[in-house]
């Protein structure tokens, strides 16, 4: 129980396995359709280097991860968004997995037992273990071998694990060999990585370079003459001329199978009608709760209600519940309160002044087919009562091994805590137990004979019915927006129609959307992964599909265009590439008329240019982009060169054409170390270098992804 308790404290812990996941690459009759994601195999969502991933394995490694989440995190279930992450990240890190460990076998590294040994229990202890807070010293807050080794030998010994435990202890098991697969690939990766950045090293050249461009810093008073100045309709530039640039950067241009779409998106309001019905309702409900003194029984008519029979301090609830229970007496009630979208009412049903939280011990009897553990109890108790040391007691009979080795404590609960997690009998026996006193309760779990060994200072705490019910569109309010727009739909069943139609009938129709296989939603909005699998399953270009419905929208798409994989046309970037060339031309020809103007200095530049001066601080040639300006490498290159008080330029860069003048320089008090520097160039290079070289392999490998057919 304890154990579980512990886990549920470890949320952070999964930011650090999808940022390993992320390392590498950040994851009907289907069957008869015109798309290659729907023809056979029909369980197969990947096929990575010819290892084919079935769907039972990959829904099982989903099904790891999300418990994880859910352990880490105290949550019965995992919303949307993060299943979402969840989905993805085992993917990346089953193609890492795969292109990795193949290029690792031709290399013949591996991860023996003993190494992976030593980094879970031996000398050299993987820092992704040390930072296990279930490993961590609960007095210290740091990680204690000790502990981790006692853990893990209860996760080894299962078969010491009382029946009514078995559950629970199998759920540890699964996380940790969840960490022991993640460590060892870890582990794999950085041997491969480490391989490849020892390979390549900082010469003295680099480091020199790498010294000067940051040692030397400087201040710049600038005028910038603008690209939108000069009218497009000045400068041409010809397809050839956009053609050729194409070629140079034709890699920069790679895609993935597309489908471009246009789509309508009809929000699922609710009514006036709805609201005023939902007014009615929270009216009833407050006659109802001004007068009943059985909250509980008027939550199980309500079930929108929910009310926690526990005491809270003001702490723990919202500003405007904690300002209504300061002032408020024994069943006053407030609202009804509107606010987005939702009425909302709250009743003082009781209040109180103690601890806010205990911190508590025990000693854990687990309830025993044919075993009766209340003489047991009462015999330890009287132990204790008469000098008995409850933490040797508890070494020596308690079942909760995670408590045990820190003398059966079980940490600090509130009321709300121990009610939730364990059950009324426990919280009222915490609240109730003198401090230092041991007592015994009994629960669902068990028995236990707990102890309080530290009480808060007694505060102002509430017990408060808290009341909010949503106004959500009716039956007939979604029966009548979705009528409209199928009407809507009938009448306008062309990619042709509906573009026409749009606008006049009061839809809004979003153009030209881009979507790939491994996209989760068009636009913002929620749960339409379905729309994006029907764009996959067909290649007709224009067709126009059913009404679906994702979440609290309606959604009709029209398939406008099919981008196979490969590289983008020079159609679809010659736009983007004409831009350039004509930013270019700009540049060229604003340069050469401030040139032809002989101007010698900075205000009669700025005047020529219709330009006010600016100033920025602090650039070298380290600087990637230059404090309101941006990338401007050119002019980084210039302003390291140009001497103190000289004016330079014109300076084409990639926004517009720069003149300036250096005022001041500083050089930093930093000799010179050669050895220094190369090594802080190879600990630089080395993520880079790590990251690329896995990068390069996925990009390089075969894969065939599958999965819209399934999620």
């Amino acid at each position: 129980m304890a154990t579980l308790e512990k886990i549920r404290n470890l949320s952070g812990l999964l930011v650090g396995v999808v940022g390993l996941a992320l390392f590498a690459f950040i994851i009907g009759d289907f069957l008869n359709s015109g798309s290659s994601y729907f023809r056979t195999p029909p369980d197969q969502v990947a096929k990575i280097e010819g290892t084919a991933i079935n769907y039972n394995y990959y829904q099982s490694r989903i099904e790891e991860m999300t418990n994880v989440y859910k352990m880490g995190n105290n949550m019965g279930n995992v919303p949307e968004e993060y299943l979402t992450q969840i989905r993805q990240s085992v993917y990346n890190s089953l193609v890492q997995d795969i292109v990795l460990n193949e290029a690792l076998d031709k290399l013949g590294i591996k991860v023996t037992g003993e190494e992976l040994f030593d980094m879970i229990q031996g000398e050299n202890v993987s820092p992704m273990v040390q930072q296990i807070p279930l490993f961590a010293d609960p007095q210290t807050g740091r990680f204690s071998k000790a502990r981790a080794l006692n853990i893990l030998k209860t996760i080894e010994n299962r078969e010491n694990v009382p029946p009514e435990q078995q559950a629970e202890f199998e759920n540890l098991r699964n996380y940790w060999l969840f960490w022991e697969r993640n460590i060892k690939q870890q582990r794999l990766q950085e041997k491969y990585t480490t391989l490849l950045t020892k390979a390549i090293v900082a010469n003295p050249l680099d480091a020199k370079n790498a010294y000067e461009g940051g040692v030397e810093s400087s201040d710049i008073v600038f005028a910038m003459q603008s690209y939108a100045t000069v009218a497009d309709s000045l400068v041409s530039v010809s397809d050839s001329e956009a053609k050729k640039l194409y070629e140079q950067r034709k890699e920069q241009f790679k895609q993935k199978d597309t489908r471009v779409m246009d789509y309508i998106s009809v929000d699922i309001r609710p009514s006036e009608e709805d609201y005023h019905k939902v007014s009615e309702d929270i009216e009833q409900i407050k006659e109802e709760l001004a007068t009943t003194h059985t909250i509980p029984e008027m939550v199980s008519i309500h079930p929108e209600m929910k009310y926690v029979d526990a005491f809270k301090s003001e702490k723990a609830w919202d500003l405007d519940i904690a300002s209504f229970a300061a002032k408020a007496e024994i069943n006053e009630v407030a609202g009804p309160i509107f606010k987005d979208d939702s009425y909302r009412l709250y009743k003082l049903v009781d209040k109180t002044e103690a601890p806010d939280s205990v911190k508590v011990s025990h000693i854990f009897l687990p309830t025993q087919s044919g075993t009766d553990v209340t003489a047991l109890a009462d015999s330890l108790l009287n132990v204790l009562n008469a000098g008995g040391i409850f933490e040797e007691l508890s070494t020596q009979y308690s079942a909760d091994p995670q408590s045990t080795a820190r003398g059966g404590e079980i940490g600090w609960f509130t009321e709300e805590l121990a009610l939730t997690q364990i059950g009324e009998d426990f919280k009222n026996a915490l609240f109730s137990a003198p401090l230092n006193q041991p007592v015994i309760t009994k629960t669902s779990f068990g028995t236990h004979i707990i102890k309080i060994t530290e009480k808060t200072v007694s505060v102002p705490k509430y017990k408060i019915a808290d009341i909010t019910l949503p106004v959500t569109p009716s039956t007939k309010t979604y029966g009548l927006i979705y009528n409209e727009l199928n009407q809507f739909l009938a009448k306008n069943n062309t990619a042709e129609k509906i573009n026409q139609s749009a606008r006049e009938a009061g839809y809004n129709l979003v153009p030209n959307v881009r979507i790939t296989t491994e996209d989760r939603m068009i636009g913002s909005v929620p749960d339409s992964r379905q729309v994006i699998r029907w764009a996959f399953e067909g290649t007709r270009k224009n067709e126009v599909s059913t009404i679906f419905e994702c979440r609290s929208h309606f959604v009709i798409a029209v398939r406008k265009d099919v981008l196979p994989e490969g590289y983008q046309s020079f159609a679809s970037v010659a736009p983007m590439l004409k831009y350039e060339l004509i930013a270019r031309k700009k540049g060229a020809e604003i340069a050469k008329g401030l040139k032809e103007k002989n101007l010698q200095t900075l205000d009669t530049y700025a005047q020529a240019m219709n330009a006010t001066l600016d100033t920025v601080k602090f650039i070298n040639m380290n600087t990637s982009r230059i404090t309101g300006i941006g990338l401007e490498p050119a002019l980084n290159a210039e302003i390291a060169y140009a001497p103190v008080n000289q004016l330079r330029g014109p300076v084409v860069g990639n926004n517009g054409v720069y003149v300036f003048t250096v005022t001041n320089r500083v050089e930093e008090a930093r000799e010179y170390d050669e050895q220094q520097e190369m090594r802080s160039l190879e600990a630089s290079n080395a993520y880079r270098i790590g990251y690329q070289a896995v990068q390069a392999l996925v990009e390089k490998a075969k894969i065939v992804d599958r999965r819209i057919r399934f999620d």
